[in-house]
């Protein structure tokens, strides 16, 4: 009998609380719960301290409130990184794993995250309803429009506490602060290297898998990351958007303009802390550390030979393969490198443009007027860990050392005889061939 009592008094309160009953233009009925409406109002007013802003749920007001207090209890066992959310985790870690299980339904691109495969769609659709009202250019969020902005006004509101250097973007101060911290939390499988940003890694890994995704629409031409591609199309449309009022020269984009200007200016704001030598730009600073750490992390896979950077690699490769594709208009002779032919047409001229302030002597290139200038002060940089001798130049100390290991990289293809340097080679292979040595 309570239990039909009970159900009668549940019926009563449900029928009071129906506030009204309207009709649309339609002619249909809606109910409007008023204890719905009121709950969800009551809800609504669940407000944060620290800034006001409401929530619909306390869960929601946790997961805000780490905003402020800065805590992050998700953590990722892979490379120690944390988050405020578990969905941030579950998203970082598909960076890992490579898992991206959002793939869009035109072109078949696969995304870690559905916002982002959200966006990706606004291509296809051409819904980009936030327009710059400078340039016209067009994005999926009011948050990246108001970087973009940052770019016409100038504005670089984060800022690096070790070197005053201003960001337009939070995510691009954290990763420059790395460059100070030389935290690289990102490491290849493949080959050991590390990085600072996890898109870096991402574009170094397609090194090894040989995969170029991005490909160009009008020579078909395949590049690894998305600003490679960019770059290359303005060489189609003639488009180079800075220019340098001091020598001409065109650049494709703002970064690699800057590094230009630097070499009119003389400004090196990169700095040895072994040695004090300064640089134009900061990935030629870390080659030049190499010379001190003794890193080298590019190998020869016939030789075995180590080089601290790709490019003397690819130049070292040639010795093997015989391959000269620098070519000297004037007289016809080949070379391995670009350097080189610079070098050897500055002889064709005369041109000696580097002068010594201290006896007057002149150099084709600025690297022997260095090595020239140590000569006068006395100032011997490079020691031999072995004996204690000092040297003037890196490569004379190299060429030291092998007399110290036995190393003799430089084969004669007529005898087989072997020599610590390529001079001593050289001088070698006149004996066979009868020629006489310069004077």
């Amino acid at each position: 009998m309570e239990d039909g009592n009970h159900s009668d008094t549940s019926n009563t309160n449900i029928s009071e609380n129906i506030d009204s009953i309207k009709r649309t233009s339609d002619g249909e009925r809606s109910l409007l719960c008023e204890s719905f409406t009121k709950r969800k109002s009551l809800l609504r007013n669940i407000n944060c301290e620290i800034c006001g802003k409401s929530f619909v749920n306390r869960s929601n007001l946790s997961k805000h409130r780490r905003l402020h207090t800065g805590k992050k209890p998700f953590h990722c066992e892979i490379c120690g990184r944390s988050f405020n959310q578990k969905t941030h985790l579950v998203n970082h870690v598909r960076n890992h794993t490579g898992e991206k299980p959002y793939h869009c339904e035109i072109c078949g691109k696969s995304f870690v995250d559905n916002s982002y495969l959200t966006s990706h769609k606004r291509m296809h659709t051409g819904e980009n309803s936030l327009d710059c009202e400078i340039c016209g250019k067009s994005f999926p969020y009011n948050s990246r429009l108001v970087i973009h902005m940052r770019s016409h006004t100038g504005e670089k509101p984060f800022h690096c506490e070790i070197c005053g250097k201003s960001f337009v973007d939070n995510s691009y101060l954290t990763s420059h602060v790395r460059i100070h911290t030389g935290e690289k939390r990102y490491h290849c499988e493949v080959c050991g290297k590390s990085f600072i940003k996890n898109s870096s890694l991402v574009t170094h890994i397609r090194s090894h898998t040989g995969e170029k995704p991005y490909s160009c629409d009008l020579c078909g031409k395949s590049f690894v990351n998305n600003s490679y591609l960019t770059i290359h199309k303005r060489k189609h449309m003639g488009e180079s958007l800075f220019h340098c009022e001091t020598c001409g020269k065109s650049f494709p984009n703002n970064s690699k303009f800057v590094t230009h200007m630097r070499v009119h200016t003389g400004e090196k704001p990169y700095h040895c802390e072994t040695c004090g030598k300064s640089f134009i730009k900061n990935s030629r600073l870390v080659i030049h550390q190499r010379v001190h750490t003794g890193e080298k992390p590019y190998n020869c896979e016939t030789c075995g030979k180590c080089f601290i950077n790709n490019s003397r690699l690819v130049t070292h490769k040639r010795v093997h393969t015989g391959e000269k594709p620098y070519h000297c208009d004037t007289c016809g002779k080949s070379f391995f490198s670009s350097s080189n032919l610079k070098r050897h047409k500055l002889q064709h001229i005369g041109e000696r443009a580097f002068h010594c302030e201290t006896c007057g002597k002149s150099y084709f290139n600025n690297s022997d007027l260095k090595r020239h200038k140590r000569e006068h002060g006395g100032e011997k940089t490079f020691h031999c860990e072995i004996c204690g001798k000092s040297f003037f130049d890196n490569s004379n100390l190299i060429v030291h050392i092998r007399s110290h290991t036995g190393e003799r990289p430089y084969h004669c293809d007529v005898c087989e005889k072997s020599f610590i340097c390529k001079s001593d080679l050289n001088k070698h292979k006149r004996r066979h061939t009868g020629e006489k040595p310069n004077n």
